[in-house]
């Protein structure tokens, strides 16, 4: 009796730890999700990006690691994006593709644009981003509203 109880507690005990362990980086997990993404994550990524902008503005060569850095900073931005949207992404997808279109990389460029057009078009680089995609020679499609839409709209006020 005795060797099955400590074995029990032995178990729990066990059990316990685990639990322990596991927790706390759930916890941080939904503590990042509820709060969003930390400043230092956003100070960082744009401190790199701003860097690799000035590189471009000053003509400095732009060496294999600064492309590999711009394209791990636009992952480890999609990443974020599909944890939650913010808008302060949009100053970095805009400046992440400002750097794709300076260095002819259109296909890049438009999909950090399009990015904020579909994500964060209410913010000030909404505008701009559907400028440099006209610019470009990119068609936007913007839904058009039908009749039976706007139908919808009013059938809930009274005039």
């Amino acid at each position: 009796m005795k060797q099955a109880l400590s074995v029990l507690v032995l178990f729990l005990l066990i059990v316990a730890l685990i639990l322990n362990q596991a927790l706390p980086a759930d916890a941080a997990k939904k503590a990042v999700k509820k709060k969003g993404v930390s400043q230092e994550f956003l100070d960082d990524i744009t401190t790199k990006v701003d860097n690799l902008t000035k590189k471009i503005y000053e003509k400095e060569l732009y060496t294999p690691n600064d492309a590999n850095q711009l394209i791990g900073l636009k992952l480890q931005l999609d990443e974020q994006m599909d944890i939650l949207s913010e808008a302060s992404f949009a100053p970095l997808y805009f400046k992440i593709g400002n750097i794709y279109r300076l260095r002819g990389q259109e296909k890049e460029a438009i999909s950090c644009y399009q990015t904020i057009l579909e994500n964060f078009s209410e913010t000030a680089y909404g505008p701009k981003a559907r400028d440099i995609l006209t610019e470009m020679g990119v068609e936007i499609r913007v839904p058009v509203e039908t009749p039976e839409d706007e139908e919808d709209s009013f059938s809930d006020e009274e005039f």
